[in-house]
């Protein structure tokens, strides 16, 4: 009985603020249809009474809820209008060349090159798992006994920049689940020094 006074009464706020918008569907309850966004999703998830409906693929909401979603509500159109395909087709256009981007891009090839700077005077054991403060724990497999450049060490490393020692390349592969099983963590935590050196 009450819910459905509630819902009398939303309805009534509705027809006198009504939401104007593509991705809203009024019926026996109020439909909402959007493209995939975790925004939006965060914000349909705090409105009271709200759940999705698999078979019409849509989330729906009840008018005794309406208050709420009237609230959110432009939090969750913007997030859906961001979302839509063309607009993150045109902002994919947009990043294609910009510095982000190439900065990106550096990145990922310098991580597929599996090679990390090691302190020349003071290697990590090879063939076991080290934590490294750039891609985790990984297994060293070679030193090349080539120095690094420090030009490289601050685009990549920046980490390496506090030392005053030089760097040697060294080769790397992910651990497998067994060497992480087998791997215990260090007794200290990691100080000044342990991050300098990666």
């Amino acid at each position: 009985m009450l819910a459905a006074h509630a819902d009398s009464k939303g309805r009534d706020t509705y027809a006198f603020d009504p939401i104007s918008s593509p991705y809203l569907e009024v019926a026996d309850d109020l439909r909402i249809r959007t493209p995939y966004s975790k925004t939006a999703l965060r914000e349909l998830h705090g409105i009271p009474w709200a759940s999705w409906d698999d078979e019409l693929r849509a989330w729906r909401v009840p008018f005794r809820a309406y208050g709420e979603l009237r609230r959110r509500w432009p939090a969750i159109e913007e997030a859906a209008r961001r979302n839509e395909p063309e607009e993150r087709k045109r902002r994919r256009e947009a990043e294609r060349d910009s510095e982000a981007q190439r900065t990106t891009r550096s990145r990922y090839a310098e991580r597929r090159r599996h090679r990390y700077p090691l302190p020349a005077e003071d290697l990590p054991p090879m063939g076991r798992p080290v934590a490294t403060e750039q891609y985790g724990v990984v297994v060293f497999t070679d030193v090349s006994g080539e120095v690094v450049e420090p030009p490289v060490l601050a685009a990549f490393n920046p980490h390496a920049m506090r030392a005053d020692f030089d760097y040697a390349w060294g080769t790397w592969r992910s651990a497998t689940l067994t060497e992480l099983i087998k791997t215990w963590p260090a007794r200290h935590e990691a100080g000044p020094m342990e991050h300098s050196r990666g």
